[in-house]
């Protein structure tokens, strides 16, 4: 029998299960060495300037890598960071080697350490006794310098930065002697270097007579001299003096040589090497000295005077009646900037005048001379036309021929071998 009081059971309690502890995890570490390239030459082009990318490139070699492997990097950069301006080289009275006066520019570190850095005394060069003067630079383009010794008749190429010497070989004695002709002249030599390919480069200079002009070319790869063909003059050009035409000037990957008396210039495509010849305004006819040719920042070929403190520039282009000429495109009045950076290195009543060195990717390089007296101490400044920044670079102390010596692309940023 049942009994009465009947007992029940709870029900067993179920036991909560606890979730697992989660293992902790190391976050995912990202540091500069794991990004692509892509991003990374990103980066870089961010950078303030060309020496800040050689620091930066040289870190380590997967940076240099990556810079050296991307010709579409390198052109980008070119085209945001202008190279830059590291000083002046000076031709020197009495001396065997050319000075150099730098750029102050204190606030790039990385422009100053390069200064540092570079065989500005021109160590390197071959040094003889007996030859004097010694060696004079006769160009200065990316980064090199061509010099020549009259005394030992040496031609070298140097790059200060890199200290990378060539010894070209004497050109032929029918144009070291000067036996192409009665009244044949030598102008001027110019250095055209690659910039894809390291170490090759050629030497352009021209001969002249009376009435016909021709160039020879050096090439470092066949590391020998080529004469090439006369070409006649056009018919208003000749003078039949000996000396017709002023020294050279290289613009947007040309040479330009003035008529010393006339208004026009010869021309010749250092691509094709052909002559041709291209008309100046008439009011510049017989005045080299107050015009310069150069190329505005964006590659185009200009031409730019001073009137007073005015400074215009001129590009060649078609005008409205369908033929190129030179058209002013813009002119600036300097007077206040001028006086202003000239302040306390002159007299009051000094009379000033412009005078146009260099006009390079776009910024004229220029000084402020007392009218009549050329031997006057006075400031190299640049300005940008784009910014209207006028800027004191350096002091110039005498009248000799001067360089300015502008940083190039280091052949080590270049290719892709990395082997040591």
């Amino acid at each position: 029998m049942m009994s009465s009081a009947m007992t029940f059971q709870q029900p067993p309690q179920r036991r909560r299960r606890l979730p697992p502890t989660a293992i902790p995890q190391s976050p995912t570490v990202i540091t500069i060495h794991t990004l692509g390239d892509d991003l990374l030459l990103d980066i870089f082009l961010r950078l303030p300037s060309l020496p800040s990318l050689v620091r930066a490139a040289l870190a380590c070699r997967s940076f240099l890598a990556a810079v050296r492997s991307s010709p579409a990097f390198r052109r980008r950069f070119r085209a945001l960071h202008p190279p830059p301006l590291v000083g002046f080289f000076f031709e020197t009275d009495g001396c065997d080697l050319p000075s150099f006066s730098p750029v102050r520019r204190r606030s790039d570190a990385d422009l100053a350490a390069a200064v540092r850095g570079a065989d500005v005394f021109l160590t390197r060069l071959p040094y003889h006794e007996d030859a004097y003067p010694g060696w004079d630079i006769v160009d200065c383009h990316g980064g090199c310098l061509l010099l020549h010794n009259s005394e030992t008749a040496q031609i070298a190429a140097y790059n200060p930065l890199t200290r990378a010497l060539h010894l070209l070989p004497t050109p032929p004695d029918e144009i070291s002697k000067g036996h192409l002709g009665k009244f044949q002249q030598r102008l001027d030599f110019f250095l055209f270097l690659s910039e894809e390919n390291p170490g090759s480069f050629r030497v352009i200079s021209l001969f002249h007579d009376k009435s016909r002009v021709r160039a020879i070319v050096y090439s470092s790869g066949a590391r020998e001299w080529r004469i090439l063909p006369w070409s006649e003059a056009a018919p208003a050009q000749p003078s039949g003096k000996k000396h017709w035409l002023n020294m050279g000037r290289r613009a947007n990957g040309n040479l330009y040589w003035s008529h010393r008396k006339q208004a026009n210039m010869v021309v010749l495509d250092t691509t094709a090497m052909q002559f041709s010849f291209m008309a100046l305004p008439d009011f510049l006819k017989g005045q080299s000295r107050i015009y310069k040719i150069g190329e505005t920042k964006d590659g185009k070929l200009c031409l730019v005077f001073t009137v007073g403190f005015t400074l215009f520039i001129s590009l060649w282009r078609v005008d409205n009646d369908g033929v190129e000429r030179w058209i002013i495109d813009d002119k600036f009045l300097l007077e206040e900037e001028i006086l202003q950076a000239t302040k306390g290195t002159r007299d009051d009543d000094d009379e000033l005048e412009l005078q146009v060195w260099f006009v390079m990717d776009g910024i004229v390089y220029l000084s402020p001379l007392i009218c009549g007296d050329t031997h006057s101490p006075c400031w190299f400044l640049s300005f940008c036309p784009e910014t209207r920044k006028l800027e004191k670079l350096c002091h110039r102390t005498f009248d000799n021929s001067h360089f300015p010596y502008i940083m190039a692309w280091p052949p080590s940023l270049v290719g892709t071998d990395l082997s040591p």
